[in-house]
């Protein structure tokens, strides 16, 4: 019942407001939250505050968090179109919960790599290049026309030869012969060329040139022939054949091919034999001469895109012209709300598919900060990965901003710094997997640190500096490396220790590490990349688990191991052992639901009466690492990798989880406990404790000391301060980002860098270690 303010109502003084019912949401409320592993979780989060998830790896935060609330969200924002709009996008099935209220629209910035497409760069996915073009269109001289004239997407602006993408495919003609050698002798070293195959013989028997005469000894006829000649008719024996010359053909058989569909080792050679270059015509910068003929202030629009964003804001900033004056406002803030965030190192003509996922994140995060949208949730997963702790005092602030603009920030994070900033913090576990799933605590930070749970004990848990640095073995040269920012470096990593590499994000250490030491004998690298072939790979198919067990089911039941593989014999035939039916939507994303006949087991009801140890294939295949590790007991290949896999902290993932499904951390964990085996290598590791949790560090320290200890050589690239803190050895790069970095700023032990170091990583260990 509305009264009039200030009338005369029971209960209510004259004069005094009843406080709308509209105020009264200030909590979003999750009821009885099963999605995964959550057991029935009741939680309420207050609104336009910033509330932190912790937890263990596995503890279901992502589930609540991304499974549950964003979920939602897009689902009930998806069901107020209109029936023909909805029959276009993805149905997305409820998550399983009792009920959730007062839900404003969510936006997920999640770690998802931006599209590895060579179009898209900084400077598009950020509309700072659109901006830029329209800059250019106006205020250019010569004044070439429209802003679509400055887009290398558009065939208005593409440089011609290229086609806007910057460089042209060579074909290396010696990875495609051995010009010592004679047709008959093998010359060719293509793929499906061997000497009496089909291919080989119409080029051999076609006359053009003698098949026992060596290439090198071809007349300048005879090898433009054999090259590049075009399709003619030849006769070989009694049939006629159509002739091509050798380039052309391979360009015909397998450049015009989709990379992906190629089989690895023709992959393999055309990634050997096709050399890009530099275009000619543009030289790299992608656009019509016209386009490049226009300048401001005797700068063209590549070169502005080709600047450091940093430099590019200061340059932006001199140019004043009424006419574009509210464009131009725009640009600048976007390009400082690009440097606030840390990625004033990068450029706008940077690639997007070549970003790391912390650095994707936060491309992302900008287009968010400049909205005029508020009372939204955002929602982060980890947006401190492969941040420095200089950078993460910057990555708060801006959390703070969008709370501050009155949205709901919801966080999911391991790291100490970012969860004594949030208004409320909800702790998932106890535990991993089976052993989670439940709210530990959920309120303020101070109670947290007494509530005695796994994170409030370790919030202000330190590692120490090590007693005792142990001694290297020997040493692994880089000298004068010049990729990207890196100003000649030379550095010694020394062998038989644990090295760790720091510095800013942007200061050159995945330049200096992935540049220089991958492809070097026994060095192994352990990364967060995705891992080919995920829909149907999971932890037992790509440790190589599955052999071991589909041998143990067949030698109990007495029949064939290949009915235990779903991608062989026992697979269900409706869903083909994937146990999903993908629908694919063409114009949005794809759509997966169930597969009614195997309900998602992925085999034959025949291949399910099979058992082990009174477990069929797909209740071993549901089961833990951790579990599956007490469940093989005895000695033997299955035991040995689960060992492994419980090592690196994967204890809680299923044996049958797809990969796609794996965080970027737990696939480097994944890549680590495969490596394992081999003794006396070289492991890089890069930021190994993304997605680890305070408790799980430790262990992770355990481990690389082990592998130190039998014999091998850690280097890993890291920010997290309780690697640098029990590191033997630290190489910090800076003493900046971008044209600011590049050096070695110091190379020593981490008490060393604490005593005597002046850089930015100095102060930060200095303050964690007194802390």
């Amino acid at each position: 019942m509305n009264h009039p303010v200030g009338t005369n109502h029971p209960g209510h003084p004259v004069g005094t407001e009843e406080p709308a019912a509209a105020d009264g949401h200030h909590v979003i409320q999750v009821r009885g939250a099963r999605e995964n592993n959550l057991k029935n979780v009741d939680v309420d989060l207050p609104k336009r505050r910033l509330t932190v998830f912790t937890g263990v790896s596995g503890s279901g935060k992502s589930s609540l968090v991304f499974g549950t609330i964003a979920a939602e969200s897009q689902r009930l924002i998806n069901e107020t179109y209109s029936a023909f709009l909805q029959s276009f996008m993805p149905s997305l099935a409820r998550p399983d919960v009792d009920g959730l209220h007062n839900l404003s629209a969510a936006i997920v910035v999640d770690q998802e790599r931006m599209g590895a497409n060579s179009r898209s760069t900084v400077g598009t996915a950020t509309d700072a290049y659109t901006m830029l073009r329209i800059v250019f269109s106006r205020l250019g001289t010569p004044h070439v026309g429209t802003s679509g004239a400055f887009s290398f997407n558009l065939p208005e602006g593409m440089c011609p030869r290229c086609e806007g993408a910057g460089e042209v495919s060579d074909i290396d003609v010696d990875e495609l012969v051995d010009r010592e050698k004679t047709l008959a002798e093998g010359a060719i070293t293509v793929p499906n060329f061997a000497v009496d195959s089909w291919y080989w013989r119409i080029m051999a028997e076609s006359g053009f040139y003698p098949a026992d005469k060596k290439l090198a000894d071809f007349t300048e006829e005879e090898w433009e022939d054999f090259l590049h000649k075009p399709t003619c008719k030849v006769k070989v024996g009694s049939n006629t054949f159509t002739y091509e010359g050798l380039v052309p053909k391979v360009q015909r058989l397998f450049l015009a091919k989709d990379r992906e569909s190629l089989q690895a080792h023709i992959r393999a050679f055309v990634d050997r034999a096709v050399v890009f270059r530099t275009c000619p015509e543009c030289e790299g910068a992608r656009l019509t001469r016209a386009a490049l003929s226009s300048r401001i202030d005797g700068v063209n629009i590549a070169e502005c895109s080709a600047m450091q964003i940093s430099d590019l804001a200061a340059f932006v900033r001199r140019i004043e012209d009424p006419s574009v004056a509210p464009l131009l406002a725009g640009l600048r803030e976007l390009l400082d709300s690009l440097v606030e965030i840390g990625l004033g190192y990068l450029s706008l003509d940077r690639a997007s598919g070549t970003l790391s996922g912390g650095e994707a994140q936060r491309v992302k995060m900008v287009r968010h900060l400049g909205s005029p949208l508020t009372d939204v949730t955002y929602v982060f997963d980890e947006p401190t990965t492969g941040l420095h702790p200089h950078d993460i005092r910057r990555m708060n602030d801006l959390l703070l901003r969008l709370r501050d603009k009155g949205n709901t920030v919801l966080v999911v994070e391991h790291k100490p710094e970012v969860i004594e900033i949030a208004d409320h913090v909800v702790d998932l576990g106890p535990r991993a997997g089976t052993a989670g799933g439940e709210i530990c605590y959920s309120g303020n930070v101070p109670g947290l640190r007494t509530s005695g749970t796994l994170t409030g004990n370790h919030l202000s848990h330190r590692a120490k500096l090590r007693a005792e640095v142990r001694t290297r073995t020997g040493a692994l040269t880089i000298a004068g490396a010049t990729q990207h920012n890196l100003k000649d470096v030379s550095v010694e990593i020394p062998t038989g220790v644990l090295t760790v590499v720091t510095g800013v994000a942007g200061s050159g250490k995945s330049s200096l590490i992935h540049g220089n030491l991958p492809g070097r004998e026994g060095v192994v690298v352990a990364d967060q990349s995705p891992i080919r072939g995920s829909r149907r790979s999971n932890p037992a198919t790509y440790t190589g688990l599955l052999g071991p067990i589909r041998t143990a089911f067949a030698k109990a039941n007495g029949v064939k191991a290949a009915l235990f593989s779903a991608n062989s014999e026992g697979a269900c035939g409706h869903c083909n052992g994937l146990g999903l039916i993908y629908t694919d939507l063409a114009i949005a994303a794809g759509v997966a639901s169930t597969c009614e006949k195997c309900e998602g087991k992925r085999f034959t009801p025949e291949v399910l009466t099979y058992r082990l140890d009174g477990k069929n294939i797909h209740e071993v295949l549901s089961l833990s690492i951790e579990e599956a590790h007490d469940f093989f007991t005895a000695k033997g290949q299955a035991r040995t990798i689960l060992g492994r896999l419980k090592d690196v902290g994967l204890g809680y993932l299923r044996l049958g989880q797809p990969l796609n499904t794996l965080s970027g951390g737990e696939r480097q964990r994944l890549k680590l406990a495969i490596h394992m085996a081999e003794k006396g290598a070289v492991y890089v590791l890069d930021e190994p404790t993304t997605g680890l949790h305070l408790a799980d560090v430790d262990q992770l320290l355990a481990l690389l000391d082990r592998l130190v200890d039998a014999g091998n050589t850690v280097v890993v690239i890291e920010h997290h301060q309780a690697v640098m803190a029990h590191a033997d050895w630290l190489v910090d790069l800076g003493p900046g980002a971008g044209h600011d970095g590049g050096r070695v700023v110091f190379e020593g032990t981490p008490a060393q860098l604490v005593e005597h170091g002046d850089t930015l990583t100095a102060r930060h260990l200095r303050e964690y270690v007194g802390g």
